[in-house]
C-alpha cells in the first residue's frame, strides 16, 4: 500500500515538472532588435535640401504658357529677331515669323529649344534667350489694379508689391489667390513666409481683400437707410 501510494506521489511529480515551461539558459536567448541607427542633423538638411532642389526642377519644367501671355525672345545680334511676342489663341506667337512655332502648353526648356531650331533655319548656331512673361491679376486693396505680365521669377508677394503695394484697408494676412480653379486664403504678413516667396504662374489672380470698418460696414448702410426713410416720409407729408 505505501509503495504504491510513492509510486504515485513520483509519477505526479513528474508530471508536473513536464508540464512547466522551459525557459530560455542564459546567454542562449534571442538576439534582440539592433536599435536604428540614428541618421545626423546635417545628413538630413542635404537630403531634405536636396527633395527640395529636385521639386524646383520638376516644378520649372512643368511651367507652361497659356494665350495671353507673352514671350520675351533675344536673338544675340540679331535685334530684328528679338521682342516681346504675345501667345495668341492658336497657341503660336503672334509674330508673322514666330507664328509657325506653337508654344502654349508646351514647358518653357522645350519652348527654347524649339525656338533654337526654327531659327537655324536662319543662321548658323542662333544664340536665343527665352523669357516668358506670365499673364497675373492683381486686384482688391492695392494702388495699382490690373493685369500684370510678369517674369516666372516673380513671387506672389513681389507682384502685389509690382501693383503699388496694399492700401491702408489692405490685408495681407487674407489674401486671396484664384490658381487653376482653387482658391487659397494666404498669410503675407511675414516676409520669409512660405507663399511670399512661392512663384506666380500664368493665370493667377491675386485679390488683397479689404479690412473690415464698423463705420463703412453698419453705420454707412444705417444713415443711408435713415435718410431715404426721412425723405419719403418727407413726401407723403407734403
Amino acid at each position: 500500500m505505501t509503495r504504491n501510494l510513492f509510486a504515485l506521489r513520483s509519477c505526479l511529480a513528474l508530471l508536473m515538472v513536464g508540464c512547466l515551461p522551459i525557459t530560455a539558459e542564459p546567454g542562449n536567448g534571442a538576439a534582440p532588435a539592433p536599435a536604428p541607427v540614428p541618421v545626423p542633423q546635417a545628413q538630413r538638411a542635404l537630403a531634405t535640401a536636396a527633395d527640395s532642389s529636385s521639386a524646383s526642377v520638376t516644378a520649372d519644367t512643368t511651367l507652361v504658357l497659356k494665350p495671353g501671355d507673352v514671350v520675351r525672345i533675344t536673338v544675340w545680334r540679331n535685334p530684328e529677331l528679338s521682342g516681346d511676342f504675345p501667345v495668341g489663341v492658336n497657341g503660336a506667337l503672334r509674330q508673322p515669323l514666330y507664328q509657325e512655332v506653337p508654344v502654349a502648353g508646351i514647358p518653357i526648356p522645350e519652348v527654347e529649344q524649339r525656338l533654337k531650331t526654327f531659327l537655324a533655319q536662319y543662321q548658323s548656331d542662333p544664340e536665343v534667350v527665352v523669357e516668358p512673361l506670365f499673364q497675373v491679376v492683381v486686384s482688391g486693396e492695392v494702388r495699382e489694379p490690373k493685369v500684370y505680365e510678369l517674369p516666372r521669377e516673380t513671387s506672389i508677394a513681389m507682384a502685389i508689391a509690382q501693383a503699388g503695394g496694399a492700401l491702408p484697408d489692405g490685408r495681407m494676412d487674407k489674401v486671396r489667390l484664384w490658381r487653376a480653379g482653387k482658391e487659397y486664403t494666404l498669410d503675407l504678413t511675414h516676409a520669409d513666409a512660405a507663399w511670399a516667396n512661392s512663384g506666380i504662374l500664368s493665370g493667377d489672380q491675386i485679390i488683397v481683400t479689404q479690412r473690415r470698418s464698423v463705420f463703412r460696414e453698419i453705420v454707412v448702410p444705417i444713415v443711408s437707410v435713415v435718410g431715404g426713410l426721412a425723405s419719403l416720409i418727407n413726401l407723403i407729408r407734403h
